[in-house]
């Protein structure tokens, strides 16, 4: 080996803290950057290469059947800025039947003779396309489990149609539930169906953006009567729809690799900086033996990149491992084979970190290189003379006891060092601060998507065959009514709502949407309001905010919502925050539906009691009504929770525990090397009376100021951190949060977080601070 090897491993060895610092430190830094790059790469990937493969539709439109002519619509094929056209095909909305779960919600379903080429070429997943009549292909995603052979039946529509299951497919653009050949079509829809309609799917030659994509709709919908166009869906929301799952990781995992590298940069410089400030004779040694200039300033180089290689190497591994499963969802749902890394992210990230340590290692050891032979031989390690002397004075005049003044006047006479010792429990602090502030906002948005606010529930039936079928998987159905009467007459009621679910469609957007309908008002019960205001009387509706993206309305448009009867058409007036089925829901009154399901039963109960009532008394004597009719109440506060909160928690955790890791070491490295620079005056304190635990104080408060300001300052810088990702992640899911979402710092616990720092310099400077206290005196002050 080398001389100059030599002196590398030898350092490296030597100083184990700062090794280990530097390599945790590079470790966090890579993990992140890798992790948060490889999902901004890849979270469009799968549906990409599909939508190219198939020749997906970057526009979908329903038509009202009895507003335009076929003929019509084939025409607008040929409009300015078409490329391709497909259809028209005859659509349907229909109610199926059968033994597995999903039966009951109904389902758009399009009547095409093959799957396609030129445009939306639907691929099969398994089994055949339709052939002839009495035959369906379900789509991967319906909500029907795609069984091959099964029989699906339609009882509501004349002669009760029954179709055999013969193949199962998937559009990447979602532009049915289900196939059937033309000629089947007539027996789906039922005389005078206003669901009746046709379906135009287009490929224009521009439509990388919404404005191009409503050019596109704009040029193939002259000309045509008011009304027609029932519904339509861009393939820019399929996409942004598919990529959100994965993208909503990115800003937080941003946040995470920007405070890992700063502290990489920062912890790096302070190691090389001390390292060199404490090996002063040591350099004049290597340059009295032969070393050029730059031969030292690649040694101490050397020194920060072996640890930071090491680190490095063990955050790619660590990156890929957390990303497999964030990633193999979106793969497995378009049959994309096992997404990773993609390579050149990995080079990217290596490249970056490395490259950050060897230029701040380089700035650091320059000085080194610097050094004259001789000045470097006759100067010593200890601080110069005189330094932090009137802060020491000042210090001394406070009524404090003398260890604890010692301490407190210790950051002044090496202020570079406690600069980099106060700057890594800096980021330590904003990285605890964000990552409470992000534990309670995902807190609030698990309290807006459970709606958990009443004190008592009474569950509803779960949604079985629907009307006229005789299976159900929860309690009996109840008049509401009933329900409603016994709540209102045991004693302790504040107030309640009833809710019924049901399931509908949305023409021009494919599958299920649930439209919960309310009896009361239900404005209290957890539904946090993003925009607008809830609902005040019939034909009024909120919506989640994907909705809104889905369907292209905003507050004050109309929709309209085929439930299984018939087509009911509602006002938005308002935007709520509510995740659940990726945000296809629809709430409304329930008076709305009184025309299109006047038989509604399937209501769960929200109770809320008077302040002083025992719950679980009032439980009781509520069963006790309700037991007639074979129901029963429970305490609310059901929560739950996603595994995308969980996900997020777990990865939050477990990097700020790895930052303040750092920020601990850092501070251990600067204490240590106070330490043994100051070993020989701390055996003359120890020499003129000072016990192990005043020396165990002066230490320990050396750091004290440090760590105070530190976590004073790093509070506020972690709040506005929290206060960007929060609102960025949001964009990412495709929600907007309401300010109860970010305002979720409360003075109790922003005090405490401030002293955060103050616990994280502590930690950092026990170690050093024992062997200190540990140090016999004879042999401190033998010390040189």
């Amino acid at each position: 080996m080398s001389a100059l090897g030599s002196v590398v491993r030898s350092g490296v060895r030597g100083r184990r803290v700062q090794t280990l610092v530097i390599a945790l430190a590079a470790l966090i830094a890579v993990a992140s950057s890798v992790l948060g790059g490889s999902l901004l790469v890849v979270s469009a990937a799968p549906f990409d290469d599909a939508f190219a493969r198939q020749r997906g539709a970057h526009l979908s439109v329903r038509f009202d059947a009895g507003r335009v002519e076929a003929g019509r619509l084939a025409a607008s094929g040929r409009a300015d800025g078409v490329s391709g056209a497909a259809g028209p095909f005859r659509t349907a909305t229909v109610v199926p039947r059968s033994d597995g779960p999903g039966s009951g919600w109904p389902m758009t379903v399009v009547g095409r003779g093959d799957p396609g080429r030129a445009v939306d070429e639907v691929e099969l997943v398994d089994g055949r396309w339709p052939a002839r009549p009495g035959e369906i292909a379900l789509a991967a995603g319906s909500p029907i489990p795609p069984v091959l052979g099964a029989s699906i039946a339609f009882p509501d529509l004349p002669g009760g149609p029954a179709l055999t299951v013969v193949g199962v497919a998937r559009s990447v653009t979602d532009t049915a539930d289900a196939w059937v050949v033309p000629s089947q079509m007539p027996a789906l829809t039922a005389p005078g169906d206003d669901g009746e309609g046709y379906q135009m799917l287009y490929r224009f030659t521009e439509a990388a953006t919404a404005a191009q994509v409503s050019s596109g709709v704009a040029s193939v919908t002259a000309g045509l009567p008011r009304g027609a166009v029932l519904g339509r869906q861009s393939w820019l929301t399929v996409r942004e729809s598919v990529a959100r799952d994965t993208s909503v990781y990115v800003p937080f995992l941003v946040a995470f690799g920007a405070l890992g590298l700063v502290m990489s940069v920062l912890v790096v410089g302070n190691v090389v900086a001390s390292a060199v400030g404490t090996a002063t004779r040591r350099i004049g040694v290597l340059k009295a033996v032969g070393f050029a200039p730059a031969q030292v300033v690649r040694a101490y180089m050397g020194q920060a990149l072996v640890p930071a290689a090491a680190g490095t190497a063990l955050g790619v591994l660590t990156g890929h491992l957390l990303a497999v499963p964030i990633l193999a969802e979106a793969g497995e749902a378009y049959g994309t084979s096992s997404l990773g890394v993609a390579p050149w992210v990995d080079g990217v990230v290596v490249a970056g970190v490395l490259g950050l340590v060897a230029v701040t290692a380089w700035a650091s050891a320059w000085r080194a290189g610097r050094l004259r032979t001789v000045d470097a031989l006759a100067v010593g390690r200890a601080a110069p003379a005189g330094r932090g002397r009137r802060a020491a004075r000042a210090v001394g005049r406070l009524p404090l006891p003398q260890p604890v003044a010692l301490g407190l006047a210790r950051p002044f006479a090496r202020p570079a060092r406690a600069l980099a010792m106060g700057t890594a429990v800096l980021f330590g602090t904003v990285a605890v601060t964000f990552t409470v502030g992000m534990a309670g906002s995902l807190g609030r948005v698990m309290e807006a998507r459970a709606h958990d606010a009443a004190d008592v529930v009474v569950p509803g039936p779960r949604p079985g065959p629907g009307p006229g079928g005789a299976r159900s998987d929860g309690p009996p159905r109840v008049d509401p009514a009933l329900v409603a009467g016994a709540v209102e007459s045991t004693a302790g009621t504040a107030r309640h709502y009833a809710a019924a679910k049901l399931r509908a469609t949305v023409a021009g957007v494919s599958g299920i949407v649930d439209v919960v309908a309310f009896t009361g008002d239900a404005s209290w019960g957890g539904y946090a309001m993003v925009a607008g205001r809830w609902i005040e009387r019939p034909g009024e509706a909120v919506v989640p905010t994907p909705f809104l993206a889905a369907t292209g309305t905003r507050l004050g448009d109309t929709v309209t919502v085929n439930v299984p009867a018939s087509p009911v058409t509602v006002r938005i007036v308002g935007e709520v925050l509510d995740p659940r089925n990726d945000g296809r829901q629809v709430f409304t009154d329930a008076s709305t539906l009184a025309a299109a399901r006047p038989d509604l039963s399937e209501s769960s109960h929200h109770i809320a009691v008077r302040p002083g009532t025992d719950v679980s008394a009032y439980v009781g004597e509520l069963n006790g009504r309700l037991a007639q009719w074979g129901v029963a109440a429970r305490a609310g506060g059901s929560g739950g929770g996603s595994d995308m909160v969980l996900t997020l928690n777990a990865l939050s955790v477990s990097l700020t525990l790895m930052l303040v890791a750092v920020a601990a070491l850092g501070v251990l490295n600067g204490v240590l090397l106070d330490t043994r620079e100051r070993v020989r005056e701390i055996g003359v304190h120890k020499a003129l009376g000072m016990t192990p635990r005043q020396t165990l104080a002066t230490v320990l408060t050396s750091v004290a100021v440090t760590g105070l300001v530190a976590g004073a300052a790093g509070v506020p810088l972690g709040m506005l951190l929290h206060g960007w990702v929060v609102p960025t992640m949001g964009e990412g899911a495709g929600l907007r949060f309401p300010g109860s979402v970010l305002a979720v710092y409360h003075p109790a616990e922003v005090v405490p977080l401030a002293f955060g720092g103050l616990v994280v310099a502590g930690l950092g400077a026990l170690l050093p601070a024992g062997w200190a206290a540990g140090t016999r005196t004879a042999t401190a002050l033998r010390t040189e």
